[in-house]
């Protein structure tokens, strides 16, 4: 470790997490670096360097290490902030970017107003644990599909087709005999596939059961599921801490981005920030409640309401503000325990 002055007194700690090594940077109250230096970025390192230090704060960056670290300084007695990385323009678009520098910028702007880092709230252990499983299942769906493309472009090569099924049945069919050799051990590991995949969706029924049953409240809206429903759950961790609850749109990335100045004010794409997974999951619910099978609702006429609308991309933006509008609605069902009506808006504008 390097140190610069002598001043007792210390403010503030930034620390850019590596994955082998982190540096740290130490502030007096005064803004002055007392400290600098790199660590291991290990549960042993931090607690030789932070365990016997009194309470200070410590600014961070979502990432990889931040939540462990997260939890791990917060029980030796520190305050820590987690920065949103997509906001700290400071450091990404610093023209001699470096960790030093970087450790030096987190310290400088946790002294400072701390909305500049717009900190996240970091998930209870549990809930991160948890979330891995769904993450872990998603890692393997994408694998069979993977496995299931690269098995009927083979096939197509030889002049022969695999019979059009779901990518869960495919390792049922029988091969042609000049197939056999190269794709019997695509379908073996597809089996196998299958079968832990299986696994991990029990596995999610039983947590929601158990240990999350208000995801009961999120499975009455047609077309939501275990995995939708634990997801949104996980993600979310505590529906209160949304002062609004349609912010809840910007979370998962599905409001439209702005780059207004003067009188030009442009109509922009969603951001796409926040969690792409559950993006995904609420663009999925969606497509089945705007689709042929879903059921009549007050989602589904303001889907459809918008999509009568026309234009060029009017369906996708109906499936997009459905989606929003879905998971505003999910929130509103958390937070006040309420059982979904599917026509509840439709039948107070019938009453009045």
């Amino acid at each position: 470790m390097k140190k610069n002055s002598a001043r007792a007194e210390v403010s503030t700690i930034g620390m850019d997490l590596g994955d082998k090594y982190s540096r740290i940077c130490v502030l007096d109250g005064a803004g002055e670096v007392v400290e600098e230096g790199r660590i291991p970025t290990s549960a042993t390192g931090l607690v030789r360097k932070f365990k016997s230090l009194e309470r200070h704060r410590i600014v961070i960056e979502t990432g990889t290490h931040a939540n462990w670290v997260h939890d791990l300084l917060v029980g030796m007695g520190h305050e820590v902030v987690v920065a949103n990385a997509r906001k700290l323009h400071a450091i990404s678009a610093n023209e001699r970017k470096c960790d030093e520098l970087d450790a030096r910028m987190l310290a400088r702007l946790g002294r400072s107003d701390l909305r500049l880092l717009q900190p996240v709230t970091v998930r209870p252990a549990q809930m991160r644990a948890d979330l891995c499983l769904i993450h872990a299942r998603e890692a393997l769906v994408e694998a069979r599909t993977a496995l299931v493309n690269s098995a009927r472009g083979l096939a197509k090569t030889t002049g022969e087709r695999l019979p059009t099924c779901a990518a869960a049945s495919l390792y049922k069919h029988k091969l042609e005999v000049k197939l056999e050799p190269a794709l019997r051990p695509l379908m073996t590991a597809l089996e196998a596939l299958e079968g832990q995949i299986k696994e991990c969706d029990n596995r999610i029924a039983e947590l929601s059961r158990t240990r999350y049953p208000q995801t009961a409240l999120l499975r009455h809206v047609k077309g939501v599921g275990p995995i939708t429903s634990l997801y949104f759950v996980l993600a979310i961790a505590d529906p209160k801490r949304f002062t609004d609850g349609r912010d809840v749109g910007a979370f998962f990335g599905l409001v439209p981005r702005r780059d207004q100045s003067g009188a030009q004010d442009p109509q922009l794409r969603i951001s796409k920030c926040g969690d792409p997974l559950g993006r995904a999951l609420l663009v999925q619910c969606t497509h089945y409640i705007l689709g042929h099978f879903g059921p009549d609702s007050d989602l589904r006429r303001f889907g459809q309401r918008l999509e009568a609308q026309g234009g060029k991309r009017a369906k996708k933006r109906a499936i997009v503000a459905t989606a929003r509008k879905l998971a505003v609605l999910r929130v509103a069902l958390l937070r006040k325990s309420e059982v979904y009506e599917p026509l509840r808006n439709s039948a107070k504008s019938q009453a009045s």
